[in-house]
């Protein structure tokens, strides 16, 4: 790793430490209020005890001293004492540190034994014939699209309090890591396996991989390079999977009551615990730079000399035509959504029928009502439009960010930073300079979501940049524009893309949630994600009630996917010329 990479991760760390570190004076809120309340409840918020608390936390010397004897306590392996409970602040984050690194772990292992399920119909048939189409995208579609909690709500009622296979809450046992490694690594498994999925099609229609099909090679070996081929360009996401699975698992912990430092950082994050929010993001942003550092150099170890000396051929994902399946597939699904939506639309969003409360599905409300009597499918109908527009505005400028970001040398270690960094810290920040609201929401998602775009980008971009037509163009005389629109961008951008459709849902769900945090547009605005942590504690008793939500979602994103299969067919291109022509000239 070069030093002028090490220095803008350290560059990195520290300015997002010392952006949480203004936390409180970036709030609303009077943070020596929020610790009066959690500590005294019963002392009255006179001028002369807020000013007490403030000169007992250091609130009144400003965020120089504040930050100053925090990083002083850190230099010395000292995190602090918590502003809320008065305890040291090392030991609780130190455990629940533990906690999510195990259930990590497991949940880690479900993801990728899931992502290679999901890959091996495609391996397969590629390791036969040379060139297929991906396999995975319906499937690895629907099952990202599935919300974690959603999942984790299903695995509890089904396998913990019906079937009592499994506790329903706590930690300790590995029993008690099973539900919720699987809620957790479903989605995350579904989409490394799509990503997989994608790329590997291009591997199979290299020359090389027809040419050892034609030598009768052994399929498994020509499998093993093939994915030799197309981790690297993926494995940045197996590294922001790890943070993600880390910090970002609030709603599995807090529904399984897992100790972890998701739910840690989420509770000192909302109650203004400073020193709290600080170790925790701490803790992972340095998990953040390690990861970033292992993916990083076990995808230069497998793509070996070749990246160096610029003898990489280029991934050129072969031009199919979409089957009529997925063409039928994508037009049945739109047109279940659309006449969804437009059913939901003639109805009000906003009446409430006390006498009908979680009521099942009927004549009078064909999706059933909610907690207060409010029709199902009114309530989607007046939420798409916000929930899928919002959806795919942040989408498109995530898209635009992480593509820019990712094309910037140096620019890894910052992409890191802003991955490991919770969203809900984001949105805190953002509510806090700018006020809740759908715009607030937005800006917070966008803020961070577009890191895994950008490592994508700057993966791709490495292999793109070592193939030998865009060393032959600059022999040639061509300028550093035109390589980078003509040569690399259109090796580059697909991919890109299509990961960026596979990510619709979740931007919706992430949207939704900050809404429902109180971060976000204000109640009773109908969101699918407020629908669904509304409606989720009566999951068991009117499952229609989280059904009807969670199934907009899946289909939103398994439509995006199949629109984008059906628009990406086309005639046999260029590549699949190139392909044959690399062949031939091995038989010969």
């Amino acid at each position: 790793m070069r030093l002028g990479g090490l220095a803008g991760r350290a560059a990195a760390l520290v300015g997002m430490v010392l952006a949480v570190g203004l936390l409180p004076w970036l709030t609303r809120n009077d943070p020596a209020l929020t610790i009066l309340h959690a500590r005294y409840a019963d002392r009255p918020p006179t001028p002369g005890v807020l000013a007490a608390i403030r000169a007992e936390t250091g609130l009144d010397g400003g965020p120089p001293q504040v930050l100053g004897d925090w990083l002083g306590g850190v230099a010395h392996g000292d995190f602090g004492v918590s502003w809320v409970s008065g305890a040291p602040v090392g030991p609780d984050v130190t455990a629940a540190l533990g906690v999510s690194l195990t259930l990590m772990g497991c949940s880690l292992l479900v993801a990728v034994v899931l992502a290679g399920l999901l890959c091996l119909r495609t391996l397969r048939l590629g390791a036969r014939r040379g060139l297929v189409r991906a396999r995975a995208g319906v499937l690895g579609a629907a099952l990202a699209a599935l919300p974690e909690f959603l999942v984790a709500a299903v695995l509890a009622t089904v396998f913990a309090v019906q079937a009592g296979w499994f506790p329903a809450v706590g930690w300790g046992t590995f029993s008690s890591a099973v539900l919720p490694a699987v809620a957790m690594g479903v989605p995350a498994g579904a989409l490394l396996g799509r990503l997989l999925d994608d790329a590997l099609p291009a591997a199979f229609a290299e020359p090389w991989a027809r040419a050892a099909a034609a030598r009768g090679i052994p399929g498994a070996r020509v499998a093993r390079h093939a994915l030799r081929r197309t981790l690297p360009g993926v494995l940045p996401q197996f590294g922001f999977v790890v943070v993600g699975l880390t910090g970002g698992a609030v709603a599995v912990e807090t529904l399984f009551a897992i100790p972890g430092l998701g739910g840690t950082a989420l509770s000192a994050a909302l109650a203004q615990d400073l020193p709290v929010l600080q170790a925790a993001v701490l803790v992972l942003l340095l998990l953040g730079v390690a990861a970033g550092l292992a993916v990083r150099g076990l995808g230069r170890l497998l793509l070996g000399p070749a990246l160096r000396d610029g003898a990489l051929p280029t991934l050129v994902r072969p031009r199919l035509a979409a089957g009529r399946a997925v063409r039928w597939g994508a037009v049945l699904v739109t047109v279940v959504f659309v006449g969804v939506v437009v059913a939901g639309l003639l109805r009000d969003p906003y009446a409430i029928d006390v006498t009908a409360r979680l009521a099942g599905p009927g004549a009078g409300h064909p999706l059933g009502t909610d907690s207060l009597g409010r029709d199902t499918l009114a309530r989607l109908g007046h939420g798409a439009g916000r929930t899928v527009l919002a959806a795919l505005a942040v989408s498109a400028v995530t898209l635009v960010i992480g593509v820019l970001v990712g094309l910037v040398p140096g620019a890894g270690g910052f992409t890191e930073m802003v991955n490991a960094l919770p969203a809900i810290v984001a949105g805190l920040v953002v509510a806090g300079v700018a006020g809740p609201g759908a715009v607030a929401a937005a800006v917070a998602v966008s803020v961070v979501a577009w890191a895994p775009l950008a490592a994508h980008t700057r993966a791709l971009y490495e292999q793109e940049r070592a193939a030998p037509h865009v060393a032959a163009a600059r022999a040639a005389g061509a300028g550093p524009g035109w390589v980078l629109r003509r040569h690399i961008l259109p090796g580059v951008l697909p991919g890109v893309v299509r990961h960026a459709v596979l990510r619709v849902p979740a931007l919706a769900l992430a949207l939704a949630s900050l809404s429902f945090l109180g971060l976000g547009a204000a109640p009773p605005a109908p969101e699918w994600g407020r629908m669904l942590a509304e409606n989720m504690p009566y999951a068991e008793r009117a499952p229609w009630a989280v059904l009807g939500p969670a199934g907009a979602l899946v289909a939103l994103g398994t439509g995006a996917v199949l629109w984008a299969a059906v628009a990406g067919g086309g005639r046999r291109g260029r590549s699949s010329t190139a392909v044959d022509e690399g062949v031939a000239e091995v038989r010969v």
